[in-house]
């Protein structure tokens, strides 16, 4: 009896760490959406994210630290700027709250390691870049850039990919996408006419860059899921506007965090279904 006693208080304990754990990540993780909103907003405007402190995109009154909470002021003020009144955008929420959600997720996933810490990293910056080129139609070069960068910490501090392996993550799919690019920017009449790409250098660069980090198997997968998901959000977009043109990098960067978090396993499945016993 009372070794029973014993496990259930452990498994009790053990369930009190891991709620104290998640909640931790999960508020660390809606502070650094905070900030993600202010670059998604301000680097297109080529505003400084540090000169000019968070103020009202309205009126321009700066706001009061009390309203700067993540996700919880936005409901206390019940989506209203305290000053003049203006409703602030749902986006700003979301925002943290995907981003937290997301760190989360990784360490479920991945356990608490030096991996899952670069993958929170890498996810805060596809944020950055799925909702900028959602606004704009348009990458920044230094955000792609930090992505690539984390190959280097990735393969420094963990065992889990090869360099060999990093460098065809990289390019397999990266090179199909710029020969697919150059193909439609000479040979289709409206991409000639316009000046623009089958497959911008944008998207082509995001899946050179998360590739070095996540490996050939995964980015194979990111690509093969963010293709479906944009040809399905594609078609309802251009249901609803007319207007077959829409942004790639979102739908990639949620192609990349399904690659990265279970690239490996769906690839296993797959060829699973290709092997003939």
């Amino acid at each position: 009896m009372e070794e029973f006693e014993n496990v259930l208080k452990s498994d009790f304990m053990d369930t009190q760490f891991y709620i104290m754990f998640y909640l931790i990540v999960f508020l660390f993780g809606i502070c650094i959406g905070s900030f993600l909103n202010v670059v998604i907003i301000r680097i297109p405007n080529g505003e400084s994210l540090i000169k000019r402190s968070s103020h009202c995109m309205t009126c321009g009154t700066k706001i009061r630290i009390i309203d700067l909470i993540p996700v919880f002021s936005w409901i206390f003020l019940r989506g209203k700027c305290h000053s003049c009144g203006e409703k602030i955008s749902p986006r700003y929420p979301i925002v943290e709250s995907l981003n937290g959600l997301l760190y989360m997720l990784v360490f479920w996933v991945m356990d608490f390691n030096a991996e899952s810490i670069i993958t929170c990293v890498m996810f805060s910056l596809l944020i950055v870049v799925g909702f900028m080129d959602w606004d704009t139609l348009e990458m920044e070069p230094i955000i792609l850039a930090m992505i690539f960068a984390l190959a280097i910490p990735s393969a420094l501090l963990t065992d889990s990919l090869t360099i060999k392996d990093r460098i065809i993550g990289a390019l397999c799919i990266s090179v199909p996408f710029f020969i697919i690019g150059e193909i439609c920017r000479f040979c289709l009449p409206k991409c000639r006419e316009e000046g623009i790409r089958g497959i911008e250098l944008g998207d082509t660069l995001l899946m050179l860059s998360a590739g070095a980090v996540i490996g050939t198997r995964a980015i194979i997968v990111s690509a093969f899921m963010g293709i479906i998901i944009a040809s399905v959000c594609g078609l309802i977009l251009k249901m609803i506007n007319g207007d077959s043109k829409f942004a790639f990098g979102p739908y990639l960067s949620i192609g990349i965090a399904i690659g990265t978090l279970w690239g490996e396993n769906i690839a296993d499945w797959y060829i699973s279904l290709l092997t003939v016993e």
